[in-house]
Order: C-alpha cells, then structure tokens, then sequence
C-alpha cells in the first residue's frame, strides 16, 4: 500500500466534502488529516477493506471527524495546540485523581460543581465522574447500560450543568475525565429498539443469530464474565425471536464492530463528548470489542487495530484528548492497550494498572510482598508517553487474577491460595478482620472476586465496632501504606471517593431490588456530608485520614523523580516483608527516591547492603519526604515500623 494512494483517496473525500463543511476554517483540522490520514486509512482498510462499501464509509468517516472539529468550543481548541506543544504534560507527578458517581458524591452536577473545593482541599486536580448518560430506570449495570449515548440521565442533571462544570473545573485547573461505554447498549436504546423492529440495518449493529448454530460455537471458546448472576453469552429476545450476543448482562446487547457504521457512530459519540469538556474519555471494557468464532473474544487483534483507529481520528479532532483503556486482564495483554510495536502510545495513553492493585491486596492478606515483587518483576515496561493509573479501589470488584507461575514461584498453590485470600477477606479465616463480600462466583471453578470499600476490607470496619484502639490504628497505617505506593510508583495515583475519609460498607443496597444481587454497590455509597465535615474535628478517623492524604498528595507534587518515564528500578531485598523501588529524575538521574514498604504488623529492617547499585543512599542523611523525619538506623540496618512506607532522599536540602 502506497502513501500515493491514500493522498489520491483523501483528495477525493476532500473534493467531496458537503459544502457546509468546506466553508469552516478547517487549517489545524487539514494539517492533522494530512498528517494522520496514511495510518487512518491502512488501518480502516485493514478492518473494513473487502466491503464493498469502504469508500463510501470512509467519506462518512471524515465528514464525522470534520463536523465534530467544527463544532469544537474555541477554548478547547486552544487547549488542543497547548498540550500539543507539551506532549508529556500528562506524565507529570502534579497530577492526582479521584474516581466518583455523581450522585453518590453530591446529589447531582450542579451540587458537585458546588462542592468544587472539597477537590482543591485534597489536592485532587482529576476528576473521573462514573458513567452519566441515560440509562434504564431499573437493573442497568451501575450505568453501563446506555440506552442514549448523548444525554445525561435527568438525576444528574443536564448538558447544560456538565458543560458549566467542565468550565470550572478547567477554570481551576482540574481534568475532567468521562466514560464512555463502546462495547454494547441497553437494550432499551433506539438501534436495540429498531433492530427489534425488524430492521436489518440495525441488526446488523449486533451480533443477532436467528437460531443458536453460531452461538453455540462461539459459546465453546467465550468464557463467562458474571456466571452467578449472568451465566452464558446469548440471550433469546423474544420479540424479535432471535439470539442476541450478551458478554456481560441479558439487558447488555454487544455491538458489532466487523460493520464500520458501529465504528463511525461510537467514533462520533467519542468526540461529541470531547467537545462537552471531557479532557479524558475512560473507554469501557475495550479487550471485548472484537468478537471470533473459536476465541476468547477478548484480547483480538482486530480490537487494537480499532482503538488505534480511534485515537488516530481523535487526535485529528480533538488531540488534546486522552483516552484510558479499562482492560482488566493479564500483565501481558494490559500492556498492548498502550500500543503495540510503537514507542509512543498509539491506543491509549492511560490504562489501569490492575495487575498492582491486586497484588497489593494479596500483600495486605499474608503480610509479604513475595508475590508482588514477582509479579511486579513480570510487569513489562510500559511505552513513553503513557502513563499508569495506580488504584487501591475502584467502583469494580477486586479480582484475584494473578499468574499461576507466579503464584508458583513464590512457593503457593495456585488454588488453595486465591481460595485463602476468598477467605481472607470476605472474613471467613481465622484472624482476619476484612469484611468484604463475594462477587461473581463461579460454582465450576470455586473462583470469587470481592467487593468492599478500602476502610472495611483493611479492618478498620471491625476495630471501630470493637472499640481495639490499636486495631483502629493499624488499619489507618494500612490505608496510608497503600496511597504510599500508588502515589509514587509512578503514574497517576487515583483516588475511590471516601477512601479518603475511611468510608465504610453501605449495606443499604440490599433494600433496592435492582442492586440487591450485586455486591459491589457496597462499596458504591451516598457519601454523608456530615462525615465528611468530620475531616475538620482533630481526633477522627475522617480528620486523620484526609489530613494525611492531602499532605502525601503535596509532598508527592513537589518530587519531581515521581513523574512517569520509566524511571523506576525495583529493587530485590532479602526480606520477604517489604516491597522496595527506586525512583530517579529523568533529567536529573542522581535526584533520587528510595521508596519502602513494611506489610507486615511487626516492624522490620533492611540492611543498606541489600540495596546493591542503590548503596549510595548510606552516604548523607537519609530523610522521610512525607513524614520529613530521619528513619531509625541500627547500624547498617534500617528500620521500618509496621504497616509504614518510607519515601527517603539521602538529599540533605
């Protein structure tokens, strides 16, 4: 394939452009098409080359692109040709983030945008607001079942007051981040509702069987992703007296994205909400866009090429956006939806690093960091320009998906340890004061995930109603030890909303019908703005919390070496307990942080020898970034309290 060719077939589309179009000023729109158009059209053709109608959908494709860049606010315009002179700024370590519903942190848009300065407080200058479009009214999957991808549910509120708070936010500096769901709709949307009807156009817009030969063999190879609550990947519509693919819910129709009209029209959607404020779209359940007979269905090639398709089109558009890819799977996959066989990112510039929240959590349950130091160790360096989001907790379940060879390595038995750590924290063994609940499980496999807010799953639920002065403690130690990590493993750290103030279970879900079988809206609370004023009064759980949190988010703005280039160096020590990386400037290699974590409930100690190469930090005077503290010496020995991290410089300014 010659560039010659895709530059004739761009003057043609340019050439047939609608009249209202050629009339815009379109000079940055031109230079970035001229600029992107080659990989665009490699990689429209690649997935969609040997329909007949390609040319036609690629006019369709660009005339999307063109009209959403027309009606781009001038501001956000501006804001495009900044972030495209400074390309890393999303790698900075000023950035930190908090992951809310709306309505469970305020009671809509407008009260959010009012309580804007709870945000500025904390330090937080990324806000990712949970899924908001329009959804049924009943079961819709925590908002994952949109039924109108360009309107705001009415209990949030309007465009209007999204749009109003975009602008303040922006106006105080603070991203805003918005999902959008592309692997499926509800089934109440209007192509779901016109594909009922009948028309073929709009079945063509799912995966719609009229009897259950294809659906039997792709069921042969797809495993299941809710098998408790949905179990299988089709479900008979009876009005239509048909199967449809449904991955993750009955109500959950999965489109099909072998048509590119299902490409153009969530393309469109993507930039129309660009143009809304968002300064970062969360892509959902990405690894499932691309459907194979004999596969998992996840995970496919054809599923990158189209997110480089998108982030090709966006960044003609809209390119001061980033994307985030929720992929919740293997170290080896996550790492793709960054971009294959590239050095800059070339799908998502952002994805969630599930693979170390899991592993803290095992840290947490048997008191050593062996499995996250292996598990870390195998975490493959991610590509420049792209960043980790680094979370303790989410709106999610926790899964248990670690690698059995690395499970292995560490001297467990794959099994009979995801079953302890079940167990562990749905408060099943012996000495554990986790009070998290089962989610998804698998009566084939005896798998379970587990749901539950930080505070509760740490024990703090359990010390406060036992009154254990020393267990409330611990459990306080535990949730700063975490944010310790996040914070300065190296990517954006972000925050669940009222982790920050120890927030425990809401069990009141269960009084709702539509929640009462999913476990995780226990940790999907209305947050109570009485306790949260709590964080003002000395002596409360809220005041401990907040405080230390919104003095770890300053001390971290202020250290450069936390900025994200694939500067970090773990370090293997001898004691099975802690868990210890090094992180250096990129511009400055000897500016350097020396990062330490005790999980167990003892103290512990390193000794400097074990740090290797790193040894240069027993010259000076070590020092504690956070806590701006001299750490206890013994010798060559240091000394690292129970449930502590250390962030030490050797730095004596």
């Amino acid at each position: 394939m010659y560039e010659q060719v895709s530059h004739s077939l761009l003057n043609d589309i340019l050439t047939d452009l609608k009249p209202e179009i050629h009339k815009q000023d379109l000079r940055h729109f031109y230079t970035r098409l001229g600029a992107n158009f080659y990989s665009i059209y490699s990689l429209f053709f690649t997935l969609y080359g040997k329909r007949d109608d390609v040319d036609q959908q690629m006019q369709k494709l660009v005339e999307t692109m063109a009209r959403q860049y027309i009606g781009r606010p001038e501001p956000l315009r501006e804001s495009d040709i900044a972030r495209e002179k400074d390309h890393n700024w999303f790698l900075s370590q000023e950035w930190v983030g908090m992951a809310q519903y709306a309505d469970g942190y305020a009671q809509n848009l407008s009260e959010l945008r009012q309580r804007m300065h709870y945000f500025l407080e904390l330090g937080v200058n990324m806000v990712h607001l949970m899924p908001m479009m329009q959804c049924p009214s009943g079961a819709s999957d925590g908002g994952y079942a949109v039924s109108d991808f360009r309107q705001i549910n009415k209990r949030f509120g309007s465009l209007e007051d999204l749009q109003q708070l975009a602008e303040e936010f922006h106006k105080y500096g603070i991203l805003l981040t918005l999902d959008v769901v592309l692997n499926h709709t509800s089934n109440e949307h209007e192509w779901a509702q016109k594909a009922r009807s009948g028309d073929p156009k709009f079945q063509d817009y799912y995966y719609i069987f009229d009897n259950r030969e294809v659906p039997e063999m792709f069921e042969a190879t797809m495993p299941e992703v809710f098998p408790e609550t949905a179990p299988g990947n089709f479900t008979w519509d009876e009005s239509m007296g048909k199967w449809v693919m449904t991955v993750f819910n009955d109500y959950q129709w999965d489109l099909n994205y072998g048509n590119p009209a299902v490409f153009i029209e969530m393309l469109d959607i993507i930039l129309y909400w660009a143009n809304q404020g968002a300064d970062i779209l969360r892509l959902d359940a990405v690894a499932f866009l691309w459907k194979k007979i004999g596969s998992l269905c996840q995970n496919e090639r054809e599923a990158h090429l189209l997110l480089q398709l998108l982030k090709d089109c966006c960044q003609v558009t809209a390119p001061g956006v980033l994307f985030i890819a929720e992929a919740i799977v293997a170290p080896v996959e996550i790492i793709k939806y960054f971009g294959e066989d590239a050095i800059n990112a070339k799908e998502c510039e952002i994805a969630y690093n599930a693979s170390l929240m899991a592993l803290l959590w095992d840290a947490i349950a048997t008191k050593n960091a062996k499995l996250l130091n292996q598990g870390i160790q195998n975490l493959p360096d991610k590509l420049e320009r792209a960043t980790w989001l680094n979370y303790i907790r989410c709106h999610d379940d926790i899964g248990l998906g670690y690698d059995d060879n690395d499970i292995r390595a560490v001297n467990y038995e794959p099994y009979a340890h995801r079953q302890f750590l079940i167990d562990y924290y749905t408060g099943k063994y012996k000495g554990s004061s986790s009070r998290g609940l089962p989610f998804g499980y698998n009566d084939k496999t005896g798998d379970s995930r587990i749901s539950g807010s930080l505070a509760s799953l740490v024990g703090l639920e359990a010390a406060l109603e036992s009154g254990d002065q020393k267990e409330i403690d611990d459990a306080v130690k535990i949730i700063l030890l975490l944010h310790g990590i996040t914070m300065s493993f190296g990517g954006m750290p972000l925050l669940y909303y009222g982790d920050e103030i120890g927030t425990l279970n809401d069990r009141s879900y269960i009084e709702d019908p539509a929640k009462a079988n999913d476990s995780r809206w226990t940790h999907r609370p209305r947050i109570k703005w009485e306790n949260v004023e709590l964080r003002n009064t000395p002596g409360t759980i809220e005041h401990q919390l907040f405080s230390a949190l919104k003095k770890m988010i300053a001390v971290r703005k202020e250290i450069p070496a936390f900025a994200d280039f694939n500067n970090r160096k773990l370090l293997q020590v001898s004691n099975p307990h802690l868990f210890v990386f090094s992180r250096f400037q990129y511009d400055q290699p000897a500016n350097r942080v020396l990062v330490i974590a005790n999980f167990d409930h003892a103290p512990q100690y390193l000794g400097l020898e074990d740090l290797g190469r790193e040894a240069y930090f027993r010259t000076g005077t070590l020092r504690d970034l956070y806590s701006g503290e001299s750490p206890i010496m013994h010798k060559e020995d240091l000394i690292i309290p129970s449930h502590t991290f250390y962030w030490l410089s050797d730095q004596l300014s």
